[in-house]
């Protein structure tokens, strides 16, 4: 393999340990801030008055309430399963701390 094709290859292989050092870096901070939005209280709020209204008008337009709830139910977004395998990088960051 030529010098030059070599040094070609260690530069990219650097610059794509940057670019992954990058992302590393940030994604886990970028998806605390989305759970923190959507978990925060006007969020909850949000949502719960969504869920009501859907409820809501399940019933008005004659929908049995048992079956009314169980849509409603499938209409929230459970977002502890979103999140479960998510890692947020509070283990890193404990580990830092040290």
């Amino acid at each position: 393999m030529s010098d030059d094709k070599e040094q070609k290859e260690k530069t990219d292989v650097e610059e794509l340990r940057q670019v992954l050092d990058v992302v590393a870096e940030r994604v886990p901070g970028l998806v605390r801030g989305l759970r923190d939005v959507l978990y925060s209280k006007e969020a909850a709020e949000n949502m719960a008055d969504a869920v009501a209204t859907f409820y809501k008008k399940l019933v008005e337009a004659g929908m049995p309430k048992e079956d009314a709830l169980d849509m409603a139910r499938g209409y929230m977004i459970n977002l502890r399963d979103v999140f479960k395998n998510v890692d947020l990088g509070s283990k890193k960051e404990t580990e830092e701390d040290d």
